[in-house]
């Protein structure tokens, strides 16, 4: 169906109402440019001297920015990179403190749908899931050669899979005859563990695939690693978006906030305060944004998607 922006309009309503960009002037980074549909709405929302900066790491990035780079430039950068690399970043293109961050952590329909890239088990493809295929190791690897125990450790932590261990020792036995070495072979297999009646709108494999994904990725990692540096680049009245799809990320994104939202942390039985600790940020929106039927029904995709933002003090 082609990539289609989830939340755009209240990601880019947060990030250009924020002090300084409101004012017509600052640096918004959209850290997962992806399809690139936040990226031109921030940039058509705001003025001539807003600078909007992409990052992404896949190698298909720079073609799909094209468009931008001719209708916008030079108010718009495109860097290739990890986003858990946002201070090296932001360093190496000149560039100190920003005015908003925007993280929409998933995939992009460019993704998702191409076969070749092993995210999806809708149509097969191999086995391998890395963002950047031009590093780390494919899941297929993962799969083929971690024992049972470690296997039943990553679909549980990372995909909260009810048949972590089944899964794995079934995957342990049968690759010893024949490897995993596509998507469509990986997840038959689960489709036959998971009893039908066990089975929810989803498709049994839909965990298992997150959860290699994650792995391969350290999907996890780098989101604390962004959200922590992110947070020393805002500047005063600048503001976090962050786009989450799944309970792991969004638990995750939540405690980051909370902490950086805390004031005092002396123990009760102090009566006075004696950390001097204030909070980093204002929290806005506590119980977080979530899609509307209407963009849940043109976008499916965007039904488990949850907003949540914070204010630089």
């Amino acid at each position: 169906m082609g990539h289609v922006p989830v939340l755009l309009q209240e990601s880019v309503d947060l990030l250009v109402s924020g002090r300084r960009v409101a004012g017509g002037a600052g640096v918004l980074v959209d850290a997962t440019f992806g399809g690139g549909g936040h990226s031109r709405a921030l940039l058509e929302s705001s003025g001539d001297r807003v600078l909007v900066v992409a990052i992404d790491r896949d190698p298909d990035a720079g073609a799909r920015a094209q468009p931008l780079f001719q209708r916008f430039a030079p108010r718009f950068k495109l860097l290739r990179g990890n986003f858990a690399d946002l201070s090296r970043l932001l360093d190496a293109a000149g560039i100190d403190k920003i005015d908003g961050l925007l993280l929409d952590i998933g995939l992009s329909s460019f993704q998702l749908e191409d076969g070749e890239r092993g995210f999806s088990f809708q149509t097969d493809g191999p086995l391998d899931m890395r963002m950047d295929p031009s590093c780390g190791e494919p899941a297929a690897a993962v799969v083929n050669r971690a024992d049972d125990k470690t296997l039943s450790r990553i679909f549980r932590d990372f995909g909260e899979e009810p048949y972590a261990v089944a899964i794995a020792k079934k995957i342990v036995e049968k690759r010893s005859g024949k490897p995993f070495l596509t998507t469509r072979s990986l997840a038959l297999l689960v489709e036959e563990m998971v009893p039908p009646y066990k089975r929810s709108h989803r498709h049994p494999a839909t965990r298992i695939f997150q959860a290699l994904r994650i792995y391969v990725n350290d999907e996890l990692g780098a989101l604390r690693e962004v959200l922590e540096t992110g947070l020393a680049r805002l500047d005063h009245g600048a503001r976090l978006v962050v786009i989450s799809y799944h309970s792991l990320e969004d638990r995750l994104v939540k405690q980051v906030f909370r902490q950086a939202g805390k004031g005092c942390i002396c123990p009760p039985r102090v009566p006075v305060c004696t950390c001097g600790r204030q909070p980093q940020v204002r929290i806005l929106h506590p119980g977080g944004i979530r899609p509307q039927a209407g963009e849940i029904a043109l976008n499916p995709r965007s039904r488990s998607a949850c907003l949540r933002v914070v204010e630089c003090l």
